[in-house]
């Protein structure tokens, strides 16, 4: 079977059912950072759309974040990758299958940073689109070296600015719009301050901070679209039906929604309302974000660790779990919804609706992918819960605080190589994924210190979770207890004492 590619497209008969996107040499007007699911299977998607239905006429050049991504294996098919969208859409199944084909290559910094360089220097980029996870908008100091790759993601966007900004010789007219899609609370903001920090701290000058100041707008974001991505106990049905190979398939829900705020003139530039794409431009995304972020995340991480060490895989079978989805469900209604202010019947329909969404019998979402970087997930997602119930109800929260002991548990591990912490739940051996740091954190409290000792040190931990979570009464104590029980009697029957 023959490897897509667009050698193959132009030679072979795709199936009728399979759409294939425009195959026109557009100039690379966005240049992304983040090459994994999500984006491909939302932003990339997307600009397949525009490019079908307006006049945008743009590609996107990908740049991976890390030196080890998927960059050799969607350039071995030309970056084209087939997507199926399936879910429940007004009570009716729906499936959509298509060859995205808006990426034009992707780029290993590392490796290849004059190639990034030279595309922050084109006259064609108008965006910079991103999604290097919660962990990715962060700020640690480092030298400017402009002719190899920076560490993180915001000093290399830093440092192709510059280069941008010498280029065109400060040309206002010349500023890239900025779109970063992570999921922490005012991505753009806190992208732009890590970047104007860089240039301080390489003494770029103010002619440079006041070029990025006027002419590149960072916008706000909230992303909503369930993407499990790459669906390998379906891959021998999916090549049959595809009649070719592909080594870089996505899969996501049909619901899409993306929040962006900012000047709505910039919408015209990018224009995904005019295709009938789900894409609200507003001056003020807070009640968007906030609604989301609390109960469709915040459900996830509240649930996937301590499903996962209760014997479950996926999203679905938490759905269909009794114990696990009775556990979720009062987390939702009981915990996170009473702890912000939103009329109640929307903040209940938009929960029901996650449910739904949750069940959808289409999605194979592996609670191993959620728990990637949890501890960055825990604090965006649950812990603002966490303290608002605490502050409004005056106690504490069971279930949330129960997803906090589980994290604890899910990180116990060892053998930390290739980026990597071997966790073990009754003999069955997983990955634990997360920040160099973090992982080297909990190999030795988990190796050092007994359960008291061990809660104690991740609560304390600050740089963790933004303050010392100990000095909560009692949260010490309750997230222990639920540690024990989970070592103990296992996860199930712990959570399922929580009634």
């Amino acid at each position: 079977m023959e490897n897509l590619s667009r050698k193959y497209i132009s030679s072979a008969s795709i199936p009728s059912d399979i759409a294939v996107g425009p195959m026109n040499e557009y100039p690379v007007k966005i240049l992304q950072f983040g090459e994994g699911n999500f984006l491909r299977a939302f932003v990339d998607w997307m600009v397949n759309r525009l490019n079908k239905e307006s006049d945008f006429g743009g590609r996107v050049a990908v740049v991976q974040p890390l030196e080890r991504g998927l960059a050799d294996i969607l350039n071995a098919q030309d970056c084209l990758y087939t997507l199926y969208l399936r879910g429940i859409e007004n009570g009716e199944v729906k499936v959509s299958k298509e060859i995205i084909t808006s990426v034009k290559e992707v780029i290993n910094p590392y490796k290849d940073w004059k190639i990034t360089l030279d595309y922050a220097r084109s006259d064609d980029l108008r965006f910079v689109i991103s999604n290097t996870t919660e962990a990715g908008i962060e700020y640690k100091e480092e030298e400017f070296t402009p002719n190899e790759c920076q560490t993180t993601f915001p000093a290399k966007l830093t440092s192709l600015l510059y280069a941008r900004y010498n280029k065109f010789d400060g040309d206002k007219a010349k500023g890239l719009i900025i779109i970063p899609c992570e999921l922490i609370d005012r991505n753009g903001d806190n992208l732009k301050k890590c970047v104007l920090r860089y240039a301080r701290l390489w003494g770029l000058g103010e002619k440079f901070t006041d070029w990025v100041e006027e002419a590149c707008p960072f916008m706000n974001t909230l992303v909503d679209r369930i993407v499990p991505g790459y669906p390998k106990d379906e891959l021998e049905t999916l090549k049959a039906d595809q009649g070719y190979n592909d080594n870089a398939v996505d899969t996501g829900e049909i619901f899409h929604f993306w929040v962006i705020e900012g000047d709505k003139k910039y919408a015209e530039e990018i224009p995904f309302h005019k295709v009938g794409l789900n894409v609200l431009w507003t001056d003020n995304m807070e009640p968007y974000r906030t609604r989301k972020v609390r109960i469709l995340n915040g459900a996830h991480t509240m649930t996937v660790l301590g499903a996962y060490l209760a014997g479950l895989e996926t999203v679905g079978e938490c759905m269909a779990d009794e114990d696990v989805s009775e556990f979720m469900k009062k987390g939702i209604f009981e915990e996170i919804i009473p702890t912000f202010d939103l009329p109640e019947e929307e903040k209940r329909s938009f929960a029901e609706a996650v449910l739904e969404r949750f069940a959808n019998p289409f999605i194979k979402h592996m609670l191993l992918s959620i728990s990637l970087n949890s501890v960055s997930k825990y604090k965006v997602r649950v812990l603002p819960s966490v303290i608002s119930y605490i502050e409004r109800m005056g106690k504490l929260p069971e279930r949330t605080l129960f997803a906090l002991a589980a994290l604890i548990r899910f990180y116990k591990g060892s053998d930390l190589t290739d980026g990597k912490l071997k966790g073990d739940i009754d003999g069955k051996k997983y990955d634990i994924c997360d920040n160099p740091d973090v992982l080297a954190f909990f190999e030795g409290v988990h190796g050092q210190y007994g359960a008291d000792e061990l809660v104690e040190k991740v609560l304390s931990n600050s740089g963790f979770w933004g303050e010392d979570l100990t000095k909560y009464c009692g949260l010490k104590e309750k997230v222990t207890e639920y540690y024990k029980a989970i070592c103990t009697v296992g996860a199930r029957e712990a959570m399922r004492s929580i009634g």
